[in-house]
């Protein structure tokens, strides 16, 4: 499903990759964020030690902003929630790309803002990799993409905390940090169009036969003229 196609000045997207591991290896966080703007990555964040990577200098570029230190704590809450709701929504079997075995669960925050202005948002929901279940920001619905989604929706359809916990950080804060950031980044974002270059048209060459033929021609005809003033002039002679 495409949410944003970027072919306009205008139109900007904004995303959260959530993947929460509730077995996490020692060196490995049990919740990673990574934020996506336009599909450019400019934040790693790290739910467990609040720890923020920048990725690029879009982050950098806002790391000072208020809205900055708004976003850090509303991602950590979203990463809490996750991660304590994955029990209620794990599948017991397991199919496809979910296998057995640990199971991670991602989750895809996004937001836009379309050329005519209109913003929306929606969220993403899967199981090492495999996508779920889709949730539909404007609107409330739940879309099951794959069976197990089945579950997740059964059991978020139903809660009204969560429904209105995923409506509020997209269509809100998701969107209050859009219209934020792209104060300071619209003009990073901006990318020039190369000038449309017209190939060289490479004249054909004669093969080089041609041009031995022709000089061996030429050759004979001086020798015949040569040949022909030769014996004329010998005649007058004798």
């Amino acid at each position: 499903m495409v949410l944003f196609s970027g072919t306009s000045s205008d139109a900007h997207s904004l995303s959260y990759n959530f993947t929460i591991d509730p077995q996490p290896r020692d060196d490995q966080p049990w919740c990673e964020v990574q934020g996506e703007v336009d599909q450019k990555v400019f934040l790693s964040y790290d739910c467990g030690t609040a720890k923020i990577k920048y990725m690029s200098p879009l982050g950098e570029e806002v790391k000072s902003m208020n809205a900055w230190e708004a976003q850090t704590v509303t991602l950590r809450d979203t990463g809490d929630l996750l991660h304590g709701k994955m029990p209620d929504v794990t599948p017991e079997k397991h199919t496809d790309k979910v296998r057995s075995g640990p199971l991670t669960l991602q989750a895809r925050m996004t937001c836009w803002r379309e050329d005519n202005g209109h913003t929306s948002a929606s969220w993403e929901f899967g199981f090492n990799g495999q996508l779920c279940l889709l949730f539909d920001s404007e609107n409330g619905s739940w879309t099951v993409v794959h069976p197990v989604g089945r579950q997740m929706r059964e059991k978020w359809e139903n809660d009204r905390a969560v429904t209105d916990f995923f409506k509020k950080v997209s269509m809100g804060a998701c969107r209050a940090w859009l219209q934020a950031f792209l104060v300071r980044w619209e003009k990073m974002l901006k990318t020039s169009v190369p000038p449309t270059t017209v190939p060289t048209t490479v004249q054909p060459t004669a093969p080089a036969s041609n041009h031995i033929t022709k000089i061996v021609l030429v050759v004979l005809a001086i020798f015949v003229i040569i040949s022909i003033v030769a014996w004329i002039l010998y005649k007058k002679r004798y």
